[in-house]
């Protein structure tokens, strides 16, 4: 579903910088948001000593966004290891409107951030425990 929303120019140069931790973008992770109905721009950024608990805590409970973070976990084999993981944060509480918006713009996000392979999607917070549901689906690509 193609709703007009573009992708600001910077995010695909930023992201690149981004998977090579590269001076000002050797960040945990990325938010985004849509502006104006038109155009899917950076919302937040985390530093390197972010935590994921901390990516979660800049998702508004009543609005949706994009996030991007490198998580970093131990795979079943005891191995440390790190992956991009896109998440599509779509709450419950959040207008109508906005997730269709959401939903029908991921897409053109997720061409922008080229190379990222896991993608998951939650509506509430639940969704986001690290341990019951992130992880599971993240260990399956390591």
């Amino acid at each position: 579903m193609a709703t007009g929303v573009s992708v600001a120019e910077d995010i695909a140069d930023t992201f690149n910088k981004f998977k090579l931790q590269q001076g000002d973008y050797a960040l945990r992770f990325f938010t985004y948001k849509i502006v104006n109905k038109k155009t899917i721009v950076i919302d937040q950024t985390g530093e390197r000593d972010a935590s994921y608990e901390d990516f979660c805590e800049t998702l508004p409970a009543d609005d949706c966004r994009y996030g991007l973070i490198d998580l970093e976990f131990t795979t079943v084999d005891d191995r440390p290891t790190s992956k991009l993981v896109f998440i599509a944060w779509n709450p419950d509480t959040a207008s109508i409107r906005n997730k269709m918006l959401y939903s029908g713009s991921k897409e053109a996000l997720k061409a922008a951030l080229n190379g990222v392979g896991i993608q998951i999607n939650a509506t509430d917070y639940s969704e986001l425990d690290l341990e019951a549901t992130i992880l599971p689906v993240v260990r399956k690509y390591a």
